[in-house]
């Protein structure tokens, strides 16, 4: 039996709700989105820390942090849950957020209630907060697909992490891996090695941490629509989310519908078009060289970057662009001050070539 719950549309700044961007509440001049199934709020613009150099993951937490960031997309696949709860602690510890307002979301492998505000120059002034201003995701790998062994998995991230609770924790493929220490286990043909484990049997063992209260939420990471209705069918805590490959050259309209017509929320990972794919595939085309789009852009005053997320936001879905970088963290987060026209959208619209970068489902 699938558990129901809808997504709706909330507004505290008084503005009917179908002036706002499908799925999108304003809170503190932020978008988020709100589930009806539990309180919380998620930011529509997250950090990323993927592949991000060791040592440099820290200090971008603490950066992302700093400029406004309060929804980091972590997995256990990336070895740098460590560094990501040590940047989380040192800025709850210094009263710049609280925990509740930082969203954590995982991916299976495994004070005072303040704002940060900006004036105008973009200055950012901190205020004493706790691990309630976070939402960390981070997800469950394939090399972890077994039931028994899934909750085990989400605490040792929630170790690494040196947190209490996830906020969400994501199915991260829908295709089991031999178990072991090696993460990408192949063969000496090159093949990967796969188990015979339904991920649906994975994703029922998920809802034992909702359970333990190890993480508030749960979802699924690359999941076609067949995936996702046999998940609806045979589960009793409904995935929230769907994260997906999605930008301009792949903008799965069709994908989108369906989780949205379910009260699913989609978050669009490689948003800019992943120019550094661990799986690129060969003559894909590189969507931040796109001289047309930022042409486009310079008319809104903006970078190809940033029109490329906004295009996404106005499509109604979350984005988690990936970046080290103090000036682009922010560059990233500076996209709700200006809409695309009807226009540029359908130009936009028009990139769509099925230009997946990371073609690991095939």
């Amino acid at each position: 039996m699938g558990a129901q719950s809808a997504l709706h549309l909330e507004n505290l700044h008084g503005l009917p709700c179908d002036k706002l961007l499908p799925w999108i509440r304003l809170w503190d001049e932020k978008d988020r989105i709100r589930f009806e199934s539990w309180p919380y709020a998620l930011e529509v613009v997250s950090s990323s820390p993927l592949n991000a150099p060791p040592g440099e993951v820290e200090q971008a937490v603490k950066t992302a942090i700093d400029v406004g960031y309060r929804h980091f997309d972590c997995a256990f696949l990336y070895a740098n849950e460590k560094e990501i709860g040590s940047a989380i602690r040192s800025k709850i510890s210094e009263g710049v957020v609280k925990r509740e307002d930082l969203y954590i979301t995982s991916k299976v492998s495994q004070g005072q209630d303040t704002r940060v505000s900006s004036e105008e120059g973009g200055s950012v002034h901190h205020k004493q907060a706790k691990r309630e201003d976070l939402y960390i995701t981070s997800k469950l790998w394939n090399t972890h697909h077994r039931p028994a062994g899934v909750l085990s998995a989400c605490k040792k991230s929630l170790e690494n992490f040196g947190l209490d609770y996830l906020d969400l924790y994501l199915l991260h493929w829908p295709v089991a891996f031999k178990e072991g220490d090696d993460l990408f286990p192949k063969d000496k043909s090159g093949n990967f090695l796969t188990e015979d484990i339904d991920y649906l049997d994975t994703y029922l063992a998920m809802e034992e941490c909702v359970r333990q209260k190890l993480t508030r939420s749960i979802g699924v990471s690359n999941f076609n629509s067949e995936q996702v209705t046999r998940v609806l069918e045979k589960s009793s805590i409904k995935p929230v989310m769907n994260q997906v490959e999605c930008h301009p050259y792949l903008q799965q309209k069709k994908l989108i519908k369906f989780c949205k017509d379910r009260d699913i929320a989609v978050t669009a990972y490689s948003p800019l078009g992943a120019p550094n794919a661990m799986f690129p595939p060969p003559g894909c085309p590189v969507l931040m060289k796109d001289e047309k789009l930022k042409a486009i852009g310079e008319k809104y005053g903006k970078s190809l970057a940033q029109m490329a997320l906004r295009f996404l936001l106005q499509s109604g879905v979350i984005v988690i662009p990936k970046s080290t970088n103090p000036e682009r963290l922010k560059q990233n987060m500076d996209i709700f001050d200006f809409t695309i026209n009807d226009k540029d959208v359908k130009y936009i619209e028009s990139l769509d070539c099925d230009g997946r970068t990371c073609p690991f489902t095939e």
